[in-house]
């Protein structure tokens, strides 16, 4: 497996290991997809299960096809991971028991610095997720009624 290591030195047991991962086989994807099912189940309140189910179905080839993957793995299993492509962060997903530990910060501070990420989308219904990313010096630009699907979920179009 072929990585790029954005950890600033070599972590201890106790600490995540946050790298790019260049190749990326169908278990990791399958350990992927369950950081965003739990992610998504405890921050889209707005979604119920039956929808989250049915978007599942996408999300491996989501998931397979950024430009850049970066994860997050604590004790051995991936905890979070967001995607890049081009100047655009294309997802961002925490396991809810690593949330608020500053993994969020630090994988949008990797996505500005190594790939120069200016844009995001977010649901305008994940009020603590538009919240973040204004802290991190994202500004809505663009609100649209439906998201990309044409399901009734606004989107918020941010840039810094």
């Amino acid at each position: 497996m072929s990585t790029k290591n954005f950890s600033d030195f070599p972590a201890a047991l106790n600490e995540p290991l946050i790298f790019e991962l260049e190749k990326i086989s169908p278990q990791k994807i399958s350990s992927l997809v369950s950081v965003w099912y739990e992610s998504v189940k405890a921050t889209h309140s707005f979604l119920s299960e039956s929808e989250i189910g049915r978007i599942m179905e996408y999300v491996p080839e989501a998931i397979s096809s950024v430009e850049h993957l970066v994860v997050v793995s604590w004790g051995g299993s991936f905890v979070a991971f967001m995607g890049v492509t081009g100047r655009r962060l294309e997802m961002l997903f925490i396991h809810p028991d690593f949330m608020k530990k500053g993994l969020g910060r630090k994988l949008v501070e990797i996505a500005i610095a190594c790939f120069s990420a200016s844009e995001l989308t977010v649901n305008e219904q994940n009020p603590e997720a538009i919240g973040f990313y204004r802290h991190m010096g994202f500004t809505t630009y663009k609100r649209t009624e439906l998201d990309e699907e044409g399901n009734p979920y606004p989107l918020l179009y941010m840039k810094r």
